[in-house]
Protein backbone atom coordinates (compact mmCIF):
# COMPACT_ATOMS: atom_id res chain seq x y z
CA UNK A 1 0.00 0.00 0.00
CA UNK A 2 2.88 2.38 0.74
CA UNK A 3 4.26 1.82 -2.76
CA UNK A 4 0.84 2.56 -4.17
CA UNK A 5 0.65 5.82 -2.24
CA UNK A 6 4.05 6.92 -3.53
CA UNK A 7 3.18 5.98 -7.12
CA UNK A 8 -0.02 8.03 -7.03
CA UNK A 9 1.72 11.09 -5.57
CA UNK A 10 4.55 10.77 -8.13
CA UNK A 11 2.03 10.62 -11.03
CA UNK A 12 3.08 7.06 -11.88
CA UNK A 13 0.21 4.97 -13.27
CA UNK A 14 -0.49 2.57 -10.44
CA UNK A 15 -2.82 0.13 -12.22
CA UNK A 16 0.05 -2.36 -12.43
CA UNK A 17 0.21 -2.38 -8.63
CA UNK A 18 -3.48 -3.30 -8.55
CA UNK A 19 -2.73 -6.19 -10.91
CA UNK A 20 0.07 -7.25 -8.59
CA UNK A 21 -2.25 -6.93 -5.57
CA UNK A 22 -4.76 -9.25 -7.22
CA UNK A 23 -2.03 -11.75 -8.07
CA UNK A 24 -0.53 -11.74 -4.58
CA UNK A 25 -3.58 -11.37 -2.35
CA UNK A 26 -6.55 -12.50 -4.44
CA UNK A 27 -9.43 -10.46 -5.75
CA UNK A 28 -11.01 -9.25 -2.49
CA UNK A 29 -7.88 -8.35 -0.53
CA UNK A 30 -6.07 -7.14 -3.67
CA UNK A 31 -8.95 -4.78 -4.42
CA UNK A 32 -9.14 -3.59 -0.81
CA UNK A 33 -5.40 -2.98 -0.43
CA UNK A 34 -5.21 -1.23 -3.80
CA UNK A 35 -8.21 0.95 -3.05
CA UNK A 36 -6.78 1.93 0.33
CA UNK A 37 -3.42 2.77 -1.25
CA UNK A 38 -5.15 4.72 -4.02
CA UNK A 39 -7.31 6.59 -1.52
CA UNK A 40 -4.41 7.57 0.73
CA UNK A 41 -2.25 8.48 -2.29
CA UNK A 42 -5.00 10.55 -3.88
CA UNK A 43 -5.67 12.34 -0.58
CA UNK A 44 -1.95 13.14 -0.32
CA UNK A 45 -1.90 14.50 -3.90
CA UNK A 46 -5.08 16.48 -3.15
CA UNK A 47 -3.45 18.01 -0.04
CA UNK A 48 -0.21 18.80 -1.90
CA UNK A 49 -2.17 20.61 -4.60
CA UNK A 50 -4.37 22.46 -2.12
CA UNK A 51 -1.79 23.49 0.47
CA UNK A 52 1.75 23.19 -0.89
CA UNK A 53 1.82 23.63 -4.67
CA UNK A 54 -1.46 25.34 -5.52
CA UNK A 55 -0.11 27.89 -8.03
CA UNK A 56 2.14 25.37 -9.76
CA UNK A 57 -0.72 22.89 -10.15
CA UNK A 58 -3.14 25.63 -11.25
CA UNK A 59 -0.78 26.72 -14.05
CA UNK A 60 -0.47 23.15 -15.31
CA UNK A 61 -4.16 22.34 -15.04
CA UNK A 62 -5.33 25.49 -16.85
CA UNK A 63 -3.88 24.01 -20.04
CA UNK A 64 -6.39 21.15 -19.89
CA UNK A 65 -9.86 22.14 -21.14
CA UNK A 66 -11.56 19.08 -19.66
CA UNK A 67 -10.30 19.97 -16.21
CA UNK A 68 -11.75 23.48 -16.54
CA UNK A 69 -15.13 21.95 -17.41
CA UNK A 70 -14.83 19.64 -14.39
CA UNK A 71 -14.25 22.64 -12.11
CA UNK A 72 -17.50 24.26 -13.30
CA UNK A 73 -19.42 21.03 -12.67
CA UNK A 74 -17.89 20.53 -9.23
CA UNK A 75 -19.00 23.99 -8.18
CA UNK A 76 -22.59 22.84 -8.65
CA UNK A 77 -22.44 19.27 -7.25
CA UNK A 78 -19.11 18.23 -5.77
CA UNK A 79 -19.56 14.75 -4.32
CA UNK A 80 -21.57 13.17 -7.17
CA UNK A 81 -19.25 14.68 -9.76
CA UNK A 82 -16.16 13.31 -8.01
CA UNK A 83 -17.86 9.91 -7.82
CA UNK A 84 -18.66 9.97 -11.55
CA UNK A 85 -15.12 11.12 -12.39
CA UNK A 86 -13.74 8.18 -10.43
CA UNK A 87 -15.96 5.80 -12.41
CA UNK A 88 -15.00 7.28 -15.75
CA UNK A 89 -11.61 7.40 -17.46
CA UNK A 90 -12.43 10.95 -18.62
CA UNK A 91 -9.34 12.43 -16.95
CA UNK A 92 -6.31 10.38 -15.87
CA UNK A 93 -6.59 9.33 -12.24
CA UNK A 94 -3.33 10.87 -11.01
CA UNK A 95 -3.91 14.20 -12.75
CA UNK A 96 -7.44 14.30 -11.37
CA UNK A 97 -6.15 14.06 -7.79
CA UNK A 98 -4.10 17.23 -8.19
CA UNK A 99 -6.77 19.03 -10.22
CA UNK A 100 -9.41 18.37 -7.58
CA UNK A 101 -7.01 19.71 -4.96
CA UNK A 102 -7.24 23.18 -6.49
CA UNK A 103 -11.00 22.93 -7.03
CA UNK A 104 -13.76 23.98 -4.68
CA UNK A 105 -14.58 20.38 -3.65
CA UNK A 106 -14.13 19.63 0.03
CA UNK A 107 -11.74 16.92 1.22
CA UNK A 108 -14.72 15.00 2.64
CA UNK A 109 -16.56 15.00 -0.69
CA UNK A 110 -13.32 14.07 -2.45
CA UNK A 111 -12.82 11.06 -0.19
CA UNK A 112 -16.45 9.89 -0.35
CA UNK A 113 -16.40 10.25 -4.14
CA UNK A 114 -13.37 7.97 -4.11
CA UNK A 115 -15.76 5.04 -3.68
CA UNK A 116 -16.07 5.31 -7.45
CA UNK A 117 -12.55 3.85 -7.75
CA UNK A 118 -13.72 0.44 -6.54
CA UNK A 119 -15.01 -0.98 -9.87
CA UNK A 120 -11.72 -0.24 -11.62
CA UNK A 121 -9.71 -1.65 -8.72
CA UNK A 122 -11.85 -4.77 -8.78
CA UNK A 123 -11.28 -5.21 -12.51
CA UNK A 124 -7.50 -4.89 -12.26
CA UNK A 125 -7.26 -7.09 -9.16
CA UNK A 126 -9.38 -9.72 -10.89
CA UNK A 127 -7.09 -9.56 -13.94
CA UNK A 128 -4.06 -9.97 -11.70
CA UNK A 129 -5.62 -12.96 -9.97
CA UNK A 130 -6.53 -14.48 -13.33
CA UNK A 131 -2.98 -13.99 -14.60
CA UNK A 132 -1.62 -15.70 -11.49
CA UNK A 133 -3.93 -18.67 -11.99
CA UNK A 134 -2.88 -19.01 -15.63
CA UNK A 135 0.81 -18.87 -14.70
CA UNK A 136 0.30 -21.50 -12.00
CA UNK A 137 -1.62 -23.71 -14.42
CA UNK A 138 1.05 -23.52 -17.11
CA UNK A 139 3.78 -24.03 -14.54
CA UNK A 140 2.27 -27.39 -13.48
CA UNK A 141 1.29 -26.13 -10.07
CA UNK A 142 0.32 -28.55 -7.37
CA UNK A 143 -3.12 -26.94 -7.15
CA UNK A 144 -5.40 -29.19 -9.20
CA UNK A 145 -8.18 -27.35 -11.03
CA UNK A 146 -10.44 -28.76 -13.68
CA UNK A 147 -11.58 -26.94 -16.80
CA UNK A 148 -14.80 -25.75 -15.15
CA UNK A 149 -12.73 -23.79 -12.62
CA UNK A 150 -10.93 -21.89 -15.38
CA UNK A 151 -14.15 -21.39 -17.32
CA UNK A 152 -15.75 -19.86 -14.24
CA UNK A 153 -12.67 -17.71 -13.59
CA UNK A 154 -12.58 -16.38 -17.16
CA UNK A 155 -16.35 -15.87 -17.25
CA UNK A 156 -16.16 -13.90 -14.01
CA UNK A 157 -13.43 -11.72 -15.45
CA UNK A 158 -15.51 -11.15 -18.58
CA UNK A 159 -18.52 -10.16 -16.49
CA UNK A 160 -16.39 -7.83 -14.36
CA UNK A 161 -14.91 -6.24 -17.48
CA UNK A 162 -18.35 -5.76 -19.05
CA UNK A 163 -19.75 -4.24 -15.86
CA UNK A 164 -16.79 -1.87 -15.56
CA UNK A 165 -17.16 -0.73 -19.17
CA UNK A 166 -20.90 -0.20 -18.72
CA UNK A 167 -20.39 1.79 -15.53
CA UNK A 168 -17.68 3.90 -17.22
CA UNK A 169 -19.90 4.69 -20.21
CA UNK A 170 -22.80 5.60 -17.95
CA UNK A 171 -20.55 7.89 -15.92
CA UNK A 172 -19.21 9.58 -19.08
CA UNK A 173 -22.76 10.25 -20.28
CA UNK A 174 -23.75 11.66 -16.91
CA UNK A 175 -20.69 13.90 -16.86
CA UNK A 176 -21.45 15.12 -20.38
CA UNK A 177 -24.96 16.04 -19.24
CA UNK A 178 -23.58 18.04 -16.32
Amino acid sequence: MAGYVLAVVALVPAWSLTLLGGALYGVARGTAYSWIGATVGSAAAFAIARYLAREFVARRVRRMPRVTAVERAIGARGRPIVFLLRLSPLIPFNVLNYALGISSVSLGDFLIGGIGMIPGALLYAYAGHLAREVVLATGKSEIPHDSSYYLLLISGFGATLAATILVGRTARRALRDV
